[in-house]
């Protein structure tokens, strides 16, 4: 008997054991367990939350109970914890790292995060000028590339606090 026959035999016979693999959506219920971890602190410690929307590399993207496991880059942006009822948690990141492990868990490993309630948009307007003024001066090569990470990290604070 040819392995396909033999497989495909075996799973006429008991489809049950095939069912247990197979994804679905996620329920309203369904809750994910989530770390979000800075070199120094834990912020979230295997805390049961709804969704986790965040800043990965390759664009914003939520995490909801059920999500295929991944590993995606951070970029400087928003992470929003949303614990339930309607009420959310907003976090600044600086960027890192999200790994979604199978069984509905999230690790968020951070470079750096402060809430977002934190910052004031003034400020951050004022850091981005002078960042910006350093890029277009007639400084040094290592002057402006640490200006440009700079600028990167403020447009993404001011968007960040733009969308309160």
């Amino acid at each position: 008997m040819s392995v396909l026959r033999l497989v495909s035999s075996a799973a006429r016979r008991s489809p049950r054991s095939l069912a247990l693999g197979r994804r679905g959506y996620a329920e309203a219920a369904d809750k994910i367990k989530l770390s979000l971890v800075l070199p120094h602190q834990a912020i979230f410690t295997s805390t049961d939350v709804v969704q986790v929307n965040l800043s990965a590399a390759t664009g914003d993207m939520g995490i909801l109970a059920n999500h295929v496991p991944s590993i995606e880059p951070l970029r400087p942006g928003l992470v929003e914890v949303i614990e339930g009822a309607g009420s959310s948690k907003k976090w600044f990141v600086s960027g890192g790292f999200a790994t979604v492990h199978p069984n509905n868990k999230l690790t968020i490993n951070a470079i750096e995060a402060a809430p977002l309630e934190d910052f004031s948009l003034e400020a951050v307007r004022a850091n981005l000028q002078e960042a910006q003024k350093v890029l277009s001066g007639n400084g040094p090569e290592e002057d402006k590339a640490e200006a440009r990470i700079e600028a990167d990290v403020y447009e993404s604070l001011q968007h960040a606090l733009g969308t309160k």
